[in-house]
């Protein structure tokens, strides 16, 4: 084997995400489309292309799994939140931004609802499993929006930043109810003139 067949190789490896990061990322996929009921252990192995049994060096259980792929989204979520805060100079400017990124996901939306709604409703309807960590999903982009409504001088932030997440879950179940995701493209763009609207 040539040396830059071995480089490839390794490069190949490396590149190649570790067993548990294949299970978290085949979950979360998973638990968007199926569901977490509709989805078993079984069903991540194989999407992950682990051994079932290997699974259980990593996740005893399916609540485990569930709580690491919370994790995820809320790593991801903070992330966003982080990038949004640093490419954008204004509070309205980053407001408008998010409902960008939120209505990018229309056609995912129209099929599976939002990701983070689904799965907290979700959970929330188990008697047992998670500790209502999927609370966070909601609970970080709604303290981000009050904050950058507070930052526009508004001293209503709290109820201006209910209105506005709960205008985009709406939203997001009548799309994915009525399959339409023209729907949440309209409302993102009513939500873009409201801000617009709002002075201090």
């Amino acid at each position: 084997m040539a040396n830059s067949d071995i480089g490839d190789s390794v490069g190949a490896l490396e590149a190649k995400p570790g067993k548990r990061e294949r299970l978290v990322s085949a979950a979360s996929d998973l638990l968007y489309r199926q569901g977490v009921e509709n989805t078993t252990l079984a069903d991540i192995a194989h999407a992950a292309d682990v051994p079932l049994g290997n699974v259980y060096y990593y996740f005893k259980t399916k609540d485990e799994i569930v709580s690491a792929v919370i994790e995820a989204h809320v790593h991801d979520i903070e992330e966003t939140m982080a990038l949004l805060d640093r490419r954008h100079r204004t509070p309205k400017g980053r407001l408008k931004a998010l409902i960008r990124e939120l209505t990018d996901r229309r056609d995912l939306i129209a099929q599976y609802g939002c990701p983070h709604g689904t799965l907290c409703s979700e959970l929330e309807k188990r008697t047992s499993g998670a500790d209502h960590a999927s609370v966070r999903l909601i609970a970080i982009p709604f303290e981000w929006t009050e904050r950058q409504f507070r930052a526009m001088g508004r001293h209503d932030a709290h109820d201006l930043a209910v209105e506005f997440l709960a205008t985009y879950q709406g939203a997001a179940v009548l799309t994915q109810a009525l399959r339409q995701p023209e729907l949440i493209t309209h409302e993102g763009r009513r939500l873009e003139r409201w801000i617009d609207s709002l002075e201090a």
